[in-house]
């Protein structure tokens, strides 16, 4: 089954691949077969188990084999074509990821294959996919959003084979990725937008400690000082009463719809009386109550930059474009 012939340049490991490759395209191989081990085919053609290893985790990488602890390794899969495995780790699915993920899909190429995970922001949810999927990607992409301590999970996957999207912590300085610069966004759309804020009485950020990035409330301390306007942060806007001449900075669509709703029963007037600058655009914010403000980073050119990123094997930091749009609730 395999051919190992040591006059051709062809690497000895990418010779295992092919026969491989080839045993399945014949059909001599299919899903649920066990292939010689390691040590049968290091001893067979007198390769190092390094050589072996190092086909056998191309195959794995690419979904085509997996080993079964205690018996050895099996055909999970027959379509060669897949050259390329990459496993997308998002915090959590809205339509901003949605727009990412087929932003992503659409751009690669058509024998990459893309499997997607949820962590939901919970740090043993996102530490099993992880501990689950080891050396069977060519690329991970990961969104540690703001949990703590994912460095160390991270330090198990190969760092070239890392990309990070969306938040950039410190920590993870060290891999490739496509970030939002939270911090700088909030405090320079806030200051283009001045002259409108000014008008109101006092700001309120509704902010999750979990789920918020802590450079979005930075930059929003740092507006609201230098400018010596009041200011306050709320984990929800769910229970607040709202008061006349508050503008709200609402980075979730959960807390946009309570404030809206409670505008609506108090016959208050949006805009004249309570203002509201959202996160990420989307059609349904140009239409709701007349267009919502928005700060908005570009999800879809996020997701065709990282697809360039992986083909092109680059590792670089890009900070994802930002935009400001002014609608009728500012």
């Amino acid at each position: 089954m395999i051919e190992i012939k040591k006059k051709l340049s062809i690497p000895k490991y990418q010779q295992i691949v092919f026969s491989i490759e080839k045993a399945i395209s014949k059909g001599k191989l299919k899903k649920g077969d066990q292939i010689p081990s390691i040590n049968a085919i290091k001893e067979k053609h007198k390769l190092s188990r390094d050589t072996v290893l190092m086909a056998f985790n191309d195959l794995k990488s690419r979904g085509i084999i997996q080993s079964v602890v205690g018996k050895g390794y099996y055909i999970t899969s027959e379509n060669i074509d897949v050259k390329q495995k990459v496993l997308l780790l998002f915090d959590e699915l809205n339509s901003f990821k949605e727009n990412l993920y087929n932003a992503f899909v659409n751009n690669v190429n058509s024998n990459v294959e893309v499997d997607i995970y949820f962590h939901h922001f919970n740090y043993n949810v996102f530490k099993k996919v992880l501990e689950d999927n080891v050396g069977d990607y060519n690329s991970y992409v990961i969104m540690p959003a703001n949990l703590n301590g994912t460095h160390t999970l991270l330090n198990n996957l190969p760092e070239d084979k890392v990309y990070i999207l969306d938040q950039m912590p410190k920590e993870l300085n060290k891999y490739a990725g496509i970030y939002q610069n939270f911090e700088k966004d909030i405090y320079e759309n806030l200051e283009k937008a001045f002259q409108n804020i000014k008008k109101y009485k006092k700001l309120l950020l509704v902010f999750s400690s979990k789920k918020q990035p802590k450079g979005m409330k930075d930059g929003f301390i740092k507006f609201c000082e230098k400018r010596n306007l009041p200011y306050h942060i709320l984990e929800s806007a769910e229970d607040k009463t709202l008061e006349k001449g508050e503008l709200y900075i609402i980075p979730d669509d959960k807390n946009l719809l309570h404030v809206i709703k409670k505008i609506r029963a108090d016959k208050l007037s949006l805009s004249k009386d309570i203002g509201i600058i959202s996160y990420n655009d989307t059609l349904l914010k140009e239409i709701v109550e007349g267009g919502i403000t928005t700060i908005s980073t570009d999800f879809t050119a996020m997701g065709k930059r990282l697809a360039e990123m992986i083909q092109n094997n680059e590792h670089k930091h890009i900070e994802n474009p930002n935009h400001f749009i002014v609608r009728h609730s500012l």
